[in-house]
């Protein structure tokens, strides 16, 4: 049996962690490497930074975070946004990447993903795909869940598989940030049609969540991000934890969010017969 895998997302803004609802309405939390720091220690299998501004600069600007990060946390850890050249996959995995997850330039240049994995192999490439249901079908967008692209999820996961990805990362951004449970519409478009592995995003917010997506819907990995930072800011004090946390708290979100730690969930997963690493 296959252990399974449980991911931590850190969305990055200018050197601070930040999340918003549906990828939008971005409210600082704190420092990401104290968060990511917490959630190694808390037992997380993985970690995912994105940099949620990067196409306002035109690259990824978390090298500086990743060397940083490397040298303490010890978990295989994948990073994203903005990334458009083999120089800056080259940088990133120099600075302590074990992965880049790529989105836009997968899309507007297809033959990206090839050129990664020809040099780096396969297992260092990550697609990231932002799904929206439009009128019924499943569509691809990107910039962060704002540019329509016109392209089918099903359509595209199995051409990026094709390409060479190692992994796709399926964020469904109509559930992000909500706690409202995983979209199993999305993920059936796609889970078993692609022989690459899938990791699923948006909407985790409490514990029973992972556990309907790793036992009713055999999903190998699930990546959270509001569920995890809910139990953190309780957690981390002093200047770690800043700007403005109060939604998670709101009315419309808190009632979704369970504060359940990394440690907490697993004991409860292994509880309940889920084998995790």
């Amino acid at each position: 049996m296959i252990n399974k895998r449980i991911i931590a997302k850190l969305d990055v803004k200018n050197d601070a962690l930040v999340k918003g609802i549906h990828l939008e309405g971005l409210r600082v939390l704190g420092s990401p490497k104290d968060f990511a720091e917490k959630y190694y220690n808390d037992g997380v299998d993985e970690i995912i930074y994105m940099d949620v501004v990067a196409s306002l600069y035109g690259r990824n600007g978390l090298v500086t975070l990743v060397k940083e990060t490397s040298k303490n946390i010890f978990v295989p850890l994948t990073v994203g946004g903005g990334i458009r050249s083999l120089e800056d996959v080259k940088e990133l995995l120099a600075s302590g990447a074990d992965k880049v997850c790529i989105n836009t330039a997968a899309v507007k240049t297809p033959s990206f993903i090839s050129e990664i994995a020809e040099i780096y192999g396969s297992s260092t490439v990550v697609v990231a795909i932002e799904a929206i249901n439009v009128d019924g079908e499943f569509q691809v967008f990107i910039d962060n869940g704002r540019e329509y692209t016109g392209l089918n999820v099903l359509e595209w996961a199995l051409k990026v598989e094709s390409l060479g990805a190692g992994e796709i990362l399926l964020t469904s951004v109509d559930q992000e940030g909500t706690g409202r449970g995983l979209d199993y519409e999305l993920i059936s478009e796609i889970q078993g049609k692609v022989s690459i592995p899938l990791v699923v995003h948006g909407g985790l917010g409490k514990m029973n969540d992972v556990f309907e997506a790793f036992s009713d819907h055999n999903l190998d990995a699930v990546c959270a991000a509001s569920l995890f930072h809910y139990d953190a800011i309780k957690t981390l004090v002093g200047s770690r934890v800043m700007g403005n946390t109060s939604f998670l708290e709101s009315k419309g979100t808190k009632s979704n969010l369970e504060a359940l730690s990394i440690v907490e969930l697993k004991l409860k997963l292994k509880s309940l017969g889920v084998r995790t690493r």
